[in-house]
């Protein structure tokens, strides 16, 4: 009987897999890349099973579900490449393996959502997971969702990028829209935490729970954090969000690893934040905040690897 994680080498999907290990349980890690999968998981060899599946895909995916006890669905893009759009994989990737796992008869399943996340938000990424969430809560599964605010750790992609860009612009660093947008974040611990006591927690079945960090931050505060934890300075001077869109643009037409899109900054309009962090009252747990050891990991991020990742979008281990 086994635990199925897709999504497995992505960013909250490896580190759930591991979480899972550790705690003796039997895992099955859904894959698009191998590859991927390789540098993310190999180190656990034997412990796991890695199958390669494409979500887009209807007929692959009943196969998956054989002695499969429950379901940890963390596949998302939080932008959008090619033929990965936001309607194709948060949405429509989400029926396809609601769908398979309620004809193949698995009852459980743990869908990562997004704090925000709704069927009308004016964020497409918003509504894409929104309407994902809508579709899981219509099933007749045994379901839990949880919403994250944004989530750090050694590989996050957003608290990285801004680190990345950090080595890349020496003196000076743009305050993102003014430094006045709000986050709550949360770590990958304590989110892959929250996931794996939701498995057999009876009370978490049917309910949208929030999960976010101790403290309500601006993104000037995370900007200062991150230049505090590379342990470097940057003059930060007020960048409005109208002034990087033709940069932002311009990046994620040209750049296969751009750090963010128009999407992302347009979400800079609403803050990042819970209202009832389930994290304190549903799972009885103390947040790690967004400091000191927590962020250490922003100090190994170098010029090089940050052209690396925007130029060829290398996975980061």
């Amino acid at each position: 009987m086994a635990i199925l994680v897709t999504g497995a080498a992505g960013f909250v999907g490896n580190n759930t897999v591991r979480k899972l290990v550790k705690q003796g349980k039997p895992v099955r890690a859904m894959v698009r890349d191998l590859e991927k999968a390789k540098i993310r998981l190999g180190d656990l060899g034997s412990k796991i099973e890695i199958v390669q599946a494409d979500i887009t895909d209807r007929n692959t995916l009943p196969r998956l579900m054989d002695d499969v006890t429950a379901i940890v669905h963390t596949i998302a893009v939080p932008m959008e490449r090619g033929s990965a759009t936001y309607d194709e994989i948060n949405y429509q990737g989400t029926i396809n393996i609601v769908d398979a796992a309620e004809s193949e008869g698995v009852r459980r399943f743990i869908n990562i959502s997004q704090n925000g996340a709704r069927p009308d938000h004016f964020s497409r990424f918003l509504r894409s997971k929104g309407r994902a969430q809508e579709y899981v809560a219509s099933s007749n599964m045994e379901w839990t969702a949880l919403r994250p605010s944004a989530i750090f750790g050694t590989q996050d992609e957003f608290f990285n990028s801004i680190a990345r860009l950090v080595r890349l612009t020496p003196l000076i660093f743009p305050n993102i829209g003014g430094g006045k947008a709000q986050f709550q974040p949360v770590s990958v611990d304590d989110v892959t935490r929250a996931i794996v006591h939701s498995l057999e927690d009876r009370r978490s079945i049917g309910k949208e729970l929030e999960l976010g960090g101790p403290e309500v931050l601006t993104l000037e505060e995370i900007e200062r954090r991150i230049l505090k934890a590379m342990e470097t300075r940057r003059v930060l001077f007020p960048a409005p969000t109208w002034l990087l869109k033709l940069p932002v643009i311009l990046m994620q037409t040209f750049l296969p690893g751009s750090p963010v899109n128009t999407t992302l900054l347009e979400l800079l309009k609403e803050p990042n934040v819970v209202q009832e962090n389930a994290l304190i009252t549903h799972f009885k747990m103390v947040p790690m905040p967004f400091s000191g050891d927590n962020i250490a990991y922003l100090k190994q991020a170098t010029a090089s690897e940050a052209l690396k990742k925007m130029f060829t979008n290398a996975t980061v281990r």
